[in-house]
């Protein structure tokens, strides 16, 4: 069976799985406008309490997954990685190629996720945990049977909830690395910002709320700009001011290649469970 396209404009979205990245998602969508709570739906099954945010964005919830992907042309596995296969055979009879199935389960490759759903209709996506306040980064990859109108549906759903990039999925480990494990780089770098003030004599709550406000304001600036990050490091930077003795400082205890070094870092583990 041929894939049939799916209407823009009056499809259906379920998510298998009701966690945080699901919920994020479902109220980013439907807060933003991009498609009306009735459309959507999931499924709770041991946590009744996890129904309640869905609820109150009155999207319907079921009790079983098979309702999910009955009423859904578009279905979201948002469950962990080491059910996802169960979680996908389990379903694999009601996942016709009138579907489009989404992955958000971190390391599971598309071959996997295609072959246990019998065809490749399949699109994996990587978002991160920013996402649960509308400014994610997501990066998705297209499965053999996945056509390009199928990615600019999904791009438009992960877009309510952030932005997202198309990328060849082997550049997935490396997007672990960088934007997915990178909110908490910078959670680590917020908190060394507020120690620092402290440390110079500010109050602990000035200092995390400058500290937390310095980094959204220069990443926006970053985004905004169109400037390279090394030019608006320049902007501020006086010569013999206090910007540039602060970088020396930096620069002296390899700041640059330590946040390279977690990176890296972070992607090879990425792949060695993606290997498991």
């Amino acid at each position: 069976m041929e894939a049939v396209p799916i209407q823009s404009e009056n499809f259906k979205l379920g998510f298998i799985g009701a966690g945080k990245m699901a919920e994020s998602i479902a109220r980013g969508v439907v807060q933003s406008g991009v498609m009306p709570p009735q459309r959507i739906s999931t499924a709770i099954h041991s946590n009744p309490s996890r129904g309640t945010p869905f609820q109150s964005l009155g999207i319907s919830v079921y009790s079983h997954n098979t309702d999910v992907v009955d009423a859904s042309d578009v279905i979201i596995f948002s469950v962990k990685p080491q059910v996802v296969k169960t979680v996908v055979l389990q379903l694999r009879p009601l996942l016709s190629k009138k579907k489009l199935l989404v992955s958000i389960a971190a390391g599971v490759k598309l071959q996997d996720l295609e072959e246990w759903a019998g065809h490749g209709r399949f699109i994996r996506v990587m978002p991160n945990t920013p996402s649960a306040v509308g400014m994610g980064a997501s990066v998705m990859s297209l499965g053999g049977a996945a056509t390009e109108q199928d990615g600019e549906l999904v791009g438009k759903l992960f877009g309510a909830v952030g932005k997202t990039w198309k990328a060849d999925e082997k550049l997935f480990d490396a997007v672990t690395g960088l934007s997915g494990s990178g909110p908490a780089y910078i959670y680590l770098a917020i908190e060394a910002l507020a120690d620092g003030g402290v440390t110079a004599g500010l109050p602990r709550e000035l200092a995390l709320g400058l500290a937390s406000q310095t980094v959204l304001g220069a990443a926006a600036m970053a985004v905004q700009s169109g400037k390279h990050p090394g030019q608006l490091k320049d902007d501020v930077t006086s010569p013999g001011g206090t910007t540039i003795a602060g970088i020396h400082e930096l620069e002296k205890n390899g700041f640059r290649g330590t946040l390279m070094n977690a990176v890296v870092a972070a992607a090879k583990r990425s792949q060695e469970l993606s290997r498991k």
